[in-house]
């Protein structure tokens, strides 16, 4: 298992998770630049993980291409890829802790009943007559939860308060993410988490559902966005264009300025990443 703000005490194991809904375009690069620094700073691994537990939003071959993608760009993963869709048994053995443990419960509520905000916990007390559950819910206990990030620093979050219970296994069956997630990332032993700051409202929630199933944490980094024109998050949904492979330095030098640092003079990608590690080291004074 991770183990929480562990600095130096486990080999350091990080990854990247994306969902092959697409190719992976300039935004989803930071993403990936960021955790494949860290981890090659930090002298650990990195894996690649394919979230493809959202069946609907799955586009064949994806998780192909994205995995040439990487390779071209000189991002090489250090262990066999995992794929959430093969996992379902992990998902189940974790749902049935939480149900032992009276942790989960049955909610019929639709979107259409909810206001937006948290949840009340209509169903949390029972289903009323006549009502069947559709998606399952995660008690969530009282209390303010705090963490570090070390990019976005001392973070605090009232789960109970601002979201409420949350769906754990959703109205069409499929497993949830923050459900996946903290069952992926403690069974393959994660250290440290590095991802986009959109992700950085569930770590909350991540956290108080890992110490449930006995999962210590790991370290967060939450990296920033890239914005389109229109100030939205460059996303598959928004229509973003794949990575420009032609010019793989020019491509990665982009995701390198976008993080914050002054593009690298170098041309080869060896030399790129050699350069971009020893800057990475320093700045998060990892070495």
């Amino acid at each position: 298992m991770a183990s929480e703000a562990q600095g130096g005490k486990r080999p350091y194991r990080g990854r990247f998770a994306p969902s092959p809904s697409g190719p992976l375009h300039d935004g989803s690069l930071l993403a990936a630049m960021a955790s494949f620094l860290d981890a090659r700073a930090h002298e650990g691994q990195w894996l690649l993980r394919m979230e493809d537990i959202d069946a609907p939003r799955v586009i064949p071959g994806a998780d192909r291409v994205i995995m040439g993608q990487l390779q071209a760009l000189g991002m090489q993963w250090d262990d066999a890829p995992v794929w959430q869709s093969q996992r379902m048994k992990l998902y189940q053995a974790a749902f049935d802790a939480l149900a032992a443990q009276n942790l989960v419960y049955g909610c019929a509520c639709t979107r259409q009943e909810l206001s937006w905000g948290a949840y009340p916990g209509t169903c949390r007390a029972g289903l009323l007559p006549g009502r069947q559950a559709r998606s399952w819910r995660f008690k969530v206990p009282p209390g303010t939860e705090y963490f570090h990030d070390r990019w976005q620093g001392p973070q605090r979050q009232d789960v109970a308060a601002e979201v409420g219970d949350f769906i754990v296994k959703r109205a069409d069956g499929l497993w949830a993410y923050q459900m996946v997630v903290v069952v992926d990332d403690g069974e393959q032993g994660i250290t440290d988490i590095v991802r986009g700051t959109d992700l950085l409202d569930s770590t909350a929630r991540q956290r108080i559902l890992a110490r449930r199933l006995n999962i210590s944490y790991p370290r967060v980094m939450h990296v920033p966005l890239l914005l389109d024109e229109a100030g939205r998050k460059l996303s598959k949904q928004n229509h973003a264009m794949a990575l420009d492979l032609v010019n793989p330095v020019r491509t990665l030098n982009k995701a390198w300025q976008a993080l914050g640092f002054q593009a690298l003079p170098e041309t080869g990608l060896e030399a790129f990443w050699r350069a971009a590690q020893g800057q990475w080291a320093r700045r998060f004074s990892v070495l």
